[in-house]
């Protein structure tokens, strides 16, 4: 690398580093909110957030960086960088384009408000006050429609916030997967409603000790090879994973008294977040790319490690019986096979995150086709509980009692994410493509999972995932990994080989 380049390269990875210092401070006052931080301090707080992130979005646009840019896309200095180099430039140079065309006093407005909403969402859902939510959420939708304008749509609204969370996907193209997906499952969920082999679950409908709930979540952790001196668990209203930095990837839980399953699966699920995020390259550190390359493949991990392990015969081959130690009085006459099949059973719910494996893609379908209807039909925000019970009556079956288990149960929209939903169920199909070749590389897979032995499991998806963070595009990794795009077909042959089995069919 000649000189001058070598000295602006410097110059703009400081920077670079001087806005990842910003970011880390704010996500540090995301993760205590949302972990206990005194309410009446929340609207100070928030502002302190937007305040602090519009100091980092002013240096992302900075003309230093609009400088830095312009040398480091010469073709002549390109031809300077290495592959991650050159992926680094290319990030930074699409969010410079995308965040230089929203004025700043607009992002801030936007950031405080969420930041806001966000704190308040859990009282709303407590009370079931979607009226009290509803002008925050219009706020919220009102701003994203004009920052959708000053980015320019792409061949709908929507698409413009599909691929912010997943490049280069499109309705057109999420419609042709959803649709092959749901052509595939729908049989299938109609054999197991039909079927009378249903699992028995009447030893979860018990109380189960929250401390030894906490206890069993942090031995999973460590079992699956969560770094806890490079992270921590805590509990939330909604769980979620959050990252500092390399040194420091939080994940927090829930906790139900009567099913312990619903904890140890979120804590598998963000453990999964988390390990994705643990084994990112450190040579990245400081840089955008030193993170998950997309919220799909992000998923597609917290899904492997919640599903795919976490819910399979191997796992509770192996841990049942840690898991009768915490519980010996409520599980004493359950045996390991019982309880697997109860940890796998089918059935219609209102709650996504409590959803089983096989209906809770539909609950991603029903938000995606409102998120579609928000900004690309203009659905007026008073009407999403009506549309929301809508849809839920027509695709499980069931309508919601109230808004706290209905429109109001999931935090996304209160922080903005309109075009994350889709990603949950992108990550399960990545999850089942990327196991295909998995096990086939990896032919002891069950025994290893059987032995607890999750070492081999954890350096593949490194090497093949992890370290990566952002230098590879999402459709580079599936490509890379598996020798094909995105298949929804590996997703519905592994959901169909499994709850056959379970269900007799």
């Amino acid at each position: 690398m000649k000189q001058e380049t070598a000295e602006q390269w410097k110059l703009f990875l400081d920077l670079l580093r001087k806005i990842s210092s910003y970011q880390e401070a704010v996500s540090l006052m995301h993760w205590d909110l949302r972990t206990g931080a005194p309410r009446k301090g929340a609207e100070a707080r928030s502002e302190t957030i937007g305040l602090l992130s519009t100091e980092a979005f002013k240096l992302q646009t900075s003309p230093e960086m609009g400088q830095y840019l312009s040398y480091l896309n010469h073709d002549t200095v390109l031809g300077e960088l290495d592959a991650t180099g050159r992926r680094l430039v290319e990030l930074v140079q699409e969010e410079y384009d995308r965040s230089v065309k929203i004025p700043p006093e607009k992002y801030q407005e936007y950031v405080e408000l969420t930041a806001h909403a966000e704190t308040l969402w859990a009282d709303f859902k407590e009370n079931n006050d979607f009226a009290g939510f509803e002008p925050y959420l219009t706020r919220i939708v009102e701003l994203t429609q004009e920052f959708i304008d000053y980015w320019g749509p792409k061949d709908t609204r929507y698409d413009t916030l599909l691929d912010m969370y997943e490049p280069d996907l499109t309705v057109e193209k999420l419609d042709q997967v959803f649709g092959q997906f749901r052509d595939r499952i729908v049989p299938l969920v109609d054999a197991i409603t039909s079927s009378p082999n249903k699992p028995e679950a009447p030893f979860l409908n018990q109380l189960y000790d929250k401390g030894q709930q906490e206890k069993i979540g942090l031995f999973l952790l460590e079992q699956i090879g969560y770094d806890f001196e490079a992270g921590r668990l805590d509990e939330t209203v909604h769980p979620f994973e959050i990252t500092l930095n390399q040194g420091d990837v939080r994940i927090t839980t829930h906790y139900l008294q009567d099913d312990p399953t619903s904890s140890m699966f979120s804590t598998l699920h963000e453990g999964g977040h988390a390990l994705y995020e643990q084994n990112v390259s450190p040579e990245l550190a400081g840089t955008p790319l030193s993170q998950g390359t997309s919220m799909g493949i992000h998923e597609s991990q917290s899904r492997f490690w919640e599903n795919i392990i976490g819910r399979s015969q191997a796992f509770w081959t192996r841990y049942y019986g840690e898991l009768q130690q915490h519980f010996p009085e409520q599980l004493k006459d359950v045996t390991a096979e019982q309880f697997y099949r109860a940890a796998n059973r089918v059935e219609n719910s209102l709650i996504r995150t409590e959803a089983d494996e096989l209906t809770y893609n539909l609950h991603i379908i029903i938000r995606y086709e409102i998120e579609k209807m928000i900004f690309n039909e203009g659905l007026p925000i008073s009407e999403l509980p009506k549309v929301w019970n809508e849809k839920y009556k027509a695709y499980l079956g069931l309508t919601p009692p109230n808004d706290g288990l209905g429109v109001l149960q999931d935090v996304h929209w209160s922080g903005g994410s309109f075009g994350y939903f889709p990603s949950y169920a992108l990550g399960n199909m990545y999850a089942a493509q990327i196991t295909n070749t998995l096990r086939k590389e990896l032919p002891q897979f069950d025994g290893f999972v059987e032995d607890g032995n999750f070492t081999p499991i954890k350096e593949w998806l490194t090497e093949n995932i992890y370290k990566h963070g952002k230098s590879l595009k999402p459709a580079e990794i599936i490509m890379n990994i598996t020798g094909e795009p995105l298949n929804p077909d590996y997703l519905a042959a592994y959901l169909e080989e499994k709850f056959k089995a379970i269900y007799g069919i």
